[in-house]
């Protein structure tokens, strides 16, 4: 498991420009399972996403193919979890 968190680094209106393909990319790794959970920051300086990958490479390729990622608009920080305990609707992410 890994939380992703985005930081803005442009002025939004560029950010804004890139947000449909951003939304699109989103929706490609949410059908595939990789994406299991994402959003804005308030105050909107960035987003995060809570993914389910084999490991830190393979999760490395898939924010490669992010619009915010290829035109620079964000920073990313990617910190590894092993989810230990669960509500009830989440365990399947426990091992």
């Amino acid at each position: 498991m890994f939380i992703v968190s985005l930081t803005y680094i442009s002025e939004m209106s560029e950010v804004d420009k890139h947000l449909e393909a951003h939304i699109q990319y989103l929706d490609k790794y949410y059908k595939l399972g990789i994406f299991l959970a994402s959003g804005r920051k308030v105050p909107r300086n960035g987003g995060v996403i809570l993914a389910k990958a084999e490991n830190l490479d393979e999760l490395e390729v898939i924010l490669n193919n992010d619009p915010f990622k290829i035109h620079n608009l964000a920073n990313y920080e990617i910190t590894k979890f092993v989810p230990s305990k669960t509500v009830p609707e989440l365990a399947f992410l426990i091992k």
